[in-house]
């Protein structure tokens, strides 16, 4: 009940702030592509619990390998709908012609980032299925679904742009940020919500990088390449 209270309250907080976005600029607005993002985020947050706990867990360790597999596989099948695309959701090797030379000095941005964050945090050495999973889940699951699947859903929903920094910056790409950060930060127990405000700056934030990234190359790989070497790093320093 807890997992299900706090998923509507992240979709009321996003339709809440969409929908006054979107009101603003009507004309760049698209109510029905907000609702489908809505959706996608109850539907991840569905697969990732395993249903809230209803669907029978293979034994598979210490980590919910079942729940992000299960996510992943329906953003992938989600993504190869006619009207997404893999390759329109990033989900491709080929970078974008000329975006490396501008990319590979943020890559490395992000890299320092996480490297700080491992020497001013350091962890109880990790064990190997920790750091398997470290290495490659989260930025599998999480980067196909908020830097892919739904980057390019909420873009739809808004279709202002400004250009910063060599890409095309929307309320969509702001919206995924504010998303990522609330999955890992807000929830519900103990009768009330509950928000860690360090936990929200310690993952939106780099997750304006992944966003930065995923548009200036128009892929994935960099995103998922670089959150999986942020999860592990701060296990291993």
């Amino acid at each position: 009940m807890n997992g299900l209270i706090g998923i509507a309250g992240v979709v009321v907080l996003l339709l809440i702030v969409g929908g006054v976005v979107g009101l603003v600029r009507r004309d760049k607005f698209s109510p029905g592509w907000l609702v489908v993002a809505a959706g996608l985020v109850v539907l991840n947050d569905l697969l990732l619990t395993n249903a809230y706990g209803l669907l029978p867990v293979l034994p598979s360790g210490d980590w919910n390998w079942q729940g992000k597999a299960l996510a992943l596989t329906a953003t992938l099948a989600i993504a190869a709908l006619p009207m997404f695309g893999w390759r329109d959701c990033g989900f491709t090797l080929h970078q974008a012609p000329g975006s490396l030379k501008a990319a590979l000095p943020v890559a490395l941005l992000y890299v320092a980032l996480f490297v700080g964050l491992g020497l001013a945090f350091p962890n109880e050495p990790a064990s190997v299925e920790t750091l398997a999973f470290q290495l490659t889940m989260p930025g599998l699951e999480e980067e196909f679904f908020y830097r892919g699947l739904l980057l390019v859903v909420l873009m739809r929903a808004f279709t202002g742009r400004v250009r910063f920094l060599g890409v095309e910056w929307g309320w969509g790409a702001l919206l995924s940020c504010m998303l990522f950060g609330l999955a890992h930060a807000f929830g519900f127990s103990r009768g009330a919500f509950q928000f860690d405000a360090m936990t929200m700056a310690l993952t939106a934030l780099p997750s304006l990088i992944a966003v930065w990234l995923a548009l200036r190359t128009r892929s994935v790989l960099l995103p998922v390449l670089l959150h999986n070497f942020g999860n592990a790093i701060t296990l291993m320093l």
